[in-house]
């Protein structure tokens, strides 16, 4: 009797169950690819551009620079022979100030340029991030994930929301412009 009674209860329960079950919201995921959007949107784009233009002048001061030791270097080369050991000493300390000078000169470019770097990345990535939200509340998605971000290996084309946001990037940025 009591097998009985825990069956058919068990058996209720189920049944209960079944309507939450068929009823449940089926999940909808999207995934993006940030670094596509980097490449193909038109602030993406620009902002490459920028940096690469900020990259090339940071070059071209480094070659100046790198050009005024290398002929500093060459006039104490020829001089040297007819310095006094005193000047001698004198030339090689302020030739060593100046590539310590170089050297930081050079990290200063490198530290200010990945730090340009990092800020543009932000930016950007707080707009598509703001983008992406904005596509998950107006299409009801679960969940929405950055490609690499979230180590996926393979996902269907279908869920792939990358060109959407792309097209949105695009648009709010002609409207700030």
């Amino acid at each position: 009797m009591k097998k009985i009674v825990f069956t058919l209860s068990l058996l209720i329960i189920f049944l209960c169950c079944i309507p939450a079950i068929l009823s449940a919201e089926q999940s909808k995921i999207a995934i993006f690819d940030f670094q596509k959007i980097i490449n193909e949107s038109s602030m993406g784009k620009t902002t490459q551009k920028q940096l690469m233009n900020r990259g090339n002048e940071f070059q071209k001061k480094l070659k100046t620079e790198k050009s005024k030791l290398e002929a500093m270097t060459k006039a104490y080369e020829k001089e040297k022979l007819v310095l006094s050991p005193e000047k001698q000493r004198e030339k090689e300390t302020e030739m060593r100030n100046r590539i310590n000078d170089f050297r930081r000169l050079q990290n200063d470019f490198e530290r200010e340029f990945k730090q340009l770097e990092l800020e543009s990345l932000n930016k950007i990535q707080q707009a598509v991030v703001g983008i992406a939200k904005e596509i998950g509340e107006q299409g009801k998605y679960t969940l929405i994930l950055e490609r690499k971000a979230a180590g996926i290996i393979y996902f269907a084309k279908s869920i792939d929301i990358t060109t959407r946001i792309i097209k949105k990037y695009n648009q709010k940025a002609k409207e700030n412009n």
